[in-house]
């Protein structure tokens, strides 16, 4: 995919000015507008090429529709759930966060969370307020000794999980992803669920909200705990099931909960039950994770750096829907999702066809781990002029599905020579004798074989080219051809066949311009097609 130059940025939030600074010594165009309603977003949206968010602003579908330009989305914070990712990914728009910047802050505002559940420090200064002096009702507990249940073991909860055994906790957890191996490493025994609930005096999660975490403490959960158990959230609202935590409190099953974040607010507004921030032994605090002027500083400028790097082409990074599209910018891996692209386009003209099922095959072990950027790249070539939506490497996998194409990948890593030391891909359309293959000479990509038909000297696959089939014993198609360039002003700027199949050879010219009419050629060959590659 060839990106947009990217001009114009709407911050729709307040950031740390540094944000503003470096996109605008990026050279882009910058406009500030906080608090946006609605209808206000949907009219500044339409001429921006991106958008940089937190978490007050919802970025729908409908408001994709209308940003008429919008090329990438930039989320200064980690959770994308304000982002509509699946629409955005059908319209070619990337999202970005920036995963690391409020880490530490979201991971001391838990640390500080437990220490107030443990000594009732919120509702002791309110006390005091009062005028009141009530030492016995505020009996706390020691950290000392007790078990800290850590449910994500991400960046986050591994920073809590260090902070918090400083304090003498014995720190437990669980991790779909993080290895027990991994979490060792930093102090963190991972058990099962099942064997979590019945062990931990406090709970702390940091996990995102997906459905199978929504409602991850519930009344069944709350059951298997040790009575009096103390939960913080500051990850997510929903992954604690409200309604199962206050039967949990007034029980007596939950001893106090710590919450930064709730189901039904956002980022902008409270929660519109008031019943569990009523409770006396709830801490509640109005989303404050990212809430330290580091934490905003340090998101500002990461988002505002990402940005200004995919602007000038250096890189991505932070992408959420478009990792395909992140190595595109590696000046060593760029030409070959060009020839992916171009190999696509090719098979989808010859095959007359953009459905069924398409196999990619990567050989030689420098394209390894290729596959997970050349699939995309051929499904792009394969949609290409075959939709009325832009295909790109964010979403062709997703346009692939739709139109009923199917593209899988397969890896050797043996290459036949000359090109064992760079690699091959090869391209075929299942059911079907078509098959194309090709590898990059330089930077270069170029042609090796089409159809079962070899050429000697690969042919290069860029800019304008004509390719077509012919008898190998008639001469004639070449001298058409080249009298059509004559009449056209127009030059011959490379030309090679391939060898012989059951009589007919393979043809590929590269022009300095397309011919507008191929009504003299198309008589003395058997197929015909241009390609701007």
């Amino acid at each position: 995919m060839a990106l947009g130059k990217l001009q114009k940025v709407l911050i729709s939030e307040s950031l740390d000015p540094c944000c503003r600074e470096i996109l605008q010594a990026g050279g882009l165009r910058v406009q500030e507008k906080p608090g946006l309603s609605k209808e206000e977003l949907l009219r500044e949206i339409r001429d921006c090429d991106g958008l940089i968010v937190r978490s007050a602003t919802k970025v729908t579908a409908e408001v994709l529709e209308a940003a008429e330009r919008l090329q990438v989305v930039g989320r200064a914070g980690t959770g994308v759930d304000n982002v509509d990712v699946e629409a955005a990914t059908r319209k070619g728009v990337l999202v970005m966060n920036t995963p690391t910047g409020n880490s530490l802050s979201a991971a001391e505002l838990t640390c500080g969370m437990i220490l107030c559940l443990a000594r009732q420090i919120p509702q002791a200064a309110a006390s005091m307020k009062e005028g009141k002096w009530d030492r016995k009702k505020y009996m706390g507990m020691e950290l000392n000794g007790k078990t800290l249940a850590v449910l994500g073991l991400g960046r986050i909860g591994r920073e809590v999980a260090t902070r918090m055994q400083a304090f003498g906790m014995k720190t437990i957890g669980y991790d779909p992803i993080i290895t027990p191996d991994v979490s060792a490493t930093f102090g963190v025994e991972q058990l099962p669920l099942e064997q979590i609930w019945p062990r931990c005096d406090f709970i702390t999660v940091h996990t995102p909200l997906l459905p199978s975490t929504t409602g991850l403490l519930n009344d069944s959960t709350f059951a298997k705990c040790r009575r009096g158990v103390q939960v913080v959230n500051c990850a997510r609202g929903g992954i604690v099931d409200e309604g199962a935590l206050l039967r949990a409190l007034q029980s007596g099953q939950c001893g106090g909960a710590a919450l930064d974040v709730f189901t039904q607010a956002s980022g902008a507004e409270p929660p519109k039950d008031r019943d569990l921030v009523n409770h006396p032994n709830v801490i509640s605090c109005p989303h404050l994770g990212a809430s330290t002027r580091e934490a905003q500083s340090r998101c500002g400028k990461e988002i505002a750096m990402q940005i200004v790097d995919m602007a000038t082409g250096k890189g991505l990074t932070g992408v959420v829907n478009g990792q395909a599209l992140s190595k595109a910018f590696a000046p060593q891996t760029k030409p070959w999702i060009t020839l992916a692209r171009a190999l696509g386009t090719m098979l989808c003209t010859v095959g007359k066809q953009g459905q069924g099922s398409v196999q990619v095959c990567t050989l030689g072990t420098p394209l390894k781990e290729a596959g997970s950027y050349l699939t995309p790249a051929v499904a792009a070539g394969m949609l290409a002029g075959g939709t009325q939506k832009e295909v790109t490497l964010v979403n062709a996998t997703l346009l692939a599905q739709e139109a009923g194409l199917k593209v899988t990948t397969t890896h050797s890593d043996a290459a036949p020579e000359p090109d064992s030391s760079t690699g091959l891909v090869q391209v075929s359309l299942q059911g079907t004798p078509h098959q194309m293959t090709g590898t990059v000479q330089g930077s270069t990509p170029v042609l090796r074989q089409i159809n079962g038909a070899t050429f000697k000297q690969p042919a290069p696959l860029s800019g304008p080219v004509l390719i077509y089939r012919a008898k190998a014993s008639d001469t004639s198609a070449l001298a058409t051809l080249t009298g059509l360039l004559s009449k056209a002003g127009g030059q011959l700027l490379s030309f090679h066949s391939s060898s012989t199949v059951a009589g007919e050879q393979w043809s590929v010219a590269g022009l300095s311009a397309p011919l507008s009419n191929l009504g003299e050629l198309k008589p003395r060959v058997t197929e015909v097609f241009q390609l701007h590659l």
